[in-house]
């Protein structure tokens, strides 16, 4: 792994043992990658709302491949992922993402306990699923078997009967839209009122799209795989365009076996 962005003097040095970044040739620890990717830190107000997205693209644009996003993925990837897990208060994601990827509860990892403890985060990230029809297997073990009891974001007319079966099944159900559907902004500040301000979203490319359209992205944590895959599959964001394309700047940029992980923030 080696850093590119920012540039620094060791930017494309050979590993030197130092700093995180010094270097290419070796695998960063988890805690080198949670230093890399840490939330802004709180104001003298206290935490606000941070909603970051975690996604992966190839070359040519696809977001999935067999409507799954592991195939495009990678070693470092998937750490990167584990990372921004946990780090994260919760974790949003679209309904149908939760059936496509079979979506299980965030574990607690060992390796990241002493830092959430110090966080005043429990020992592992709430799963929220948005979704404005409830039509979820709640025998899963992501409702069955959570270390926190998963979230389920929907509107004031979400069907009665499912939101009793979410809440039999163990979820929290919260109310986040006057209608059917999600206010992707009302979703922040529920969940930012429930002391949850460290926010990932994972997708999929129909709620992401939701999120830069309502203008609540901060931040994106952009795979881009060195792979071409031609195809229909979707982009990593869905939906009606922007009436203006929202301008991110760059914030960090690292790579490794041809991938680059980066970090986007908005201008």
């Amino acid at each position: 792994m080696r850093r590119l962005f920012p540039v620094t003097d060791e930017t494309a040095a050979p590993d030197s043992g130092g700093t995180p970044g010094d270097g290419a040739g070796r695998e960063w620890s988890l805690a080198e990658l949670a230093a890399a990717y840490a939330y802004p830190a709180a104001g003298p107000g206290g935490p606000l709302p941070w909603l970051r997205a975690n996604m992966v693209s190839t070359l040519d644009g696809a977001a999935q491949h067999d409507g799954r996003s592991q195939p495009i993925s990678s070693k470092t990837d998937m750490r990167i992922f584990g990372t921004l897990r946990a780090l994260a208060d919760v974790v949003v994601v679209g309904a149908q993402t939760v059936r496509q990827e079979g979506y299980r509860p965030a574990r607690a990892r060992a390796e990241f306990a002493e830092q959430r403890e110090a966080a005043g985060q429990g020992p592992a990230p709430a799963i929220a699923v948005v979704s404005a029809s409830l039509d979820l297997d709640f025998s899963l073990p992501l409702f069955t078997s959570p270390l926190v009891p998963t979230l389920i974001l929907t509107g004031a007319s979400a069907a009665p009967d499912r939101v009793a079966a979410a809440e039999k099944a163990g979820a929290r159900v919260v109310t986040a839209g006057d209608g059917i559907g999600v206010d992707p902004a009302r979703a922040v500040q529920a969940l930012a009122g429930l002391g949850h301000t460290r926010l990932l979203t994972e997708g999929g490319p129909r709620l992401l799209g939701q999120l830069v359209a309502a203008g609540v992205l901060d931040e994106l944590c952009l795979t881009v795989s060195p792979m071409l895959t031609a195809g229909d599959a979707q982009r990593i964001a869905g939906g009606p365009a922007v009436t203006v394309p929202q301008r991110f700047r760059l914030v960090s940029m690292l790579e490794e076996d041809g991938f680059l992980y980066t970090r986007y923030g908005r201008s």
